[in-house]
Order: structure tokens, then C-alpha cells, then sequence
């Protein structure tokens, strides 16, 4: 039982709802993305490639919080993307999901301050652990995960 001569107890703050462009050529992929992450209140879109990803974000410059892309994609990968987007310039959060990424293309995806780059698979408890991370920091401020701190 509550006192009421008591303030009600604050309430918790909620969860800060991301918008999202998933670059990524295979659907299942993008499907279970899409899935998992609406469920918790963010909104994605997604396309098929990097060349679409960047024609969808210029169509409609500042409405993305979040770009996720796959490395390996036909027409404009996941790096060419990335730099693009770095170069007009897009400050929001940046991931890449890959299987499997050189040490070059690995210090390319650094330098160009992507938040995160995670192995494939992707797990739906650590997208939704991530999110809650990129909900409370600023982009530059996220910490770098990557397959070979894994």
C-alpha cells in the first residue's frame, strides 16, 4: 500500500524511439531487423543496397538517427555508403553488420567513426541491448565493438 502523503515515485524516463535505414541485400535479413526493432518502438526503413540507402537518405535529409549497413552488397557497398554519408555530412549513428571484414576495410570503417561494427549473425538481444546504448549516447560518444573484440 502507498502513503499518499508521499509524491508519487518519478517514473521511469522512456525509451528513446530511433529512426532507421537498414542497407542490407538479403530480405530475411532485413525482415527480422525490421521485426525486432519495431517491437520496441523504432521506426526502419530498409533497402536492397547501398546505392538505394544513400538515394533514400537524400531523399529525405535529417529524418534517419540511424544508418545500419551490410558490408557486402552489390553496387554500392557498405563502405561506399558509409562515405558517402560521412561526406555530406551525416553525424547520426553508424553500424555495420558484416560476416567477415578485412583489417584494411575493418580501419576504413574506423576512420570513418562508425559507432559499431558487428559480426553477422546478429543476435535480436544484442540489437536491442545496442539500441538501448545509442537511445542514451551521442553518436561520437558510443563505444566501438568489433569482431575482433568479440
Amino acid at each position: 500500500m502507498t502513503d499518499p502523503t508521499l509524491p508519487p515515485a518519478p517514473a521511469a524516463p522512456a525509451p528513446q524511439r530511433l529512426r532507421v535505414l537498414y542497407a542490407e541485400d538479403m530480405a530475411q535479413l532485413r525482415e527480422l531487423i525490421v521485426i525486432v526493432l519495431e517491437r520496441d518502438g523504432h521506426t526502419v526503413d530498409t533497402v536492397a543496397n547501398g546505392a538505394l540507402a544513400l538515394e533514400k537518405f537524400l531523399a529525405h535529409p535529417g529524418q534517419y538517427d540511424v544508418v545500419i549497413t551490410d558490408h557486402h552488397m552489390p553496387g554500392m557497398n557498405g563502405l561506399e555508403l558509409t562515405s558517402a554519408l560521412r561526406a555530406l555530412p551525416y553525424r547520426g549513428h553508424m553500424i555495420v553488420f558484416s560476416s567477415e571484414l578485412s583489417e584494411a576495410v575493418d580501419l576504413a570503417y574506423r576512420r570513418l567513426k562508425v559507432d559499431y561494427i558487428l559480426p553477422k549473425p546478429i543476435f535480436p538481444a544484442q540489437l536491442r541491448e545496442l539500441f538501448a546504448t545509442l537511445g542514451k549516447a551521442p553518436a561520437a560518444a558510443a563505444p566501438r565493438i568489433t569482431a575482433s573484440s568479440r
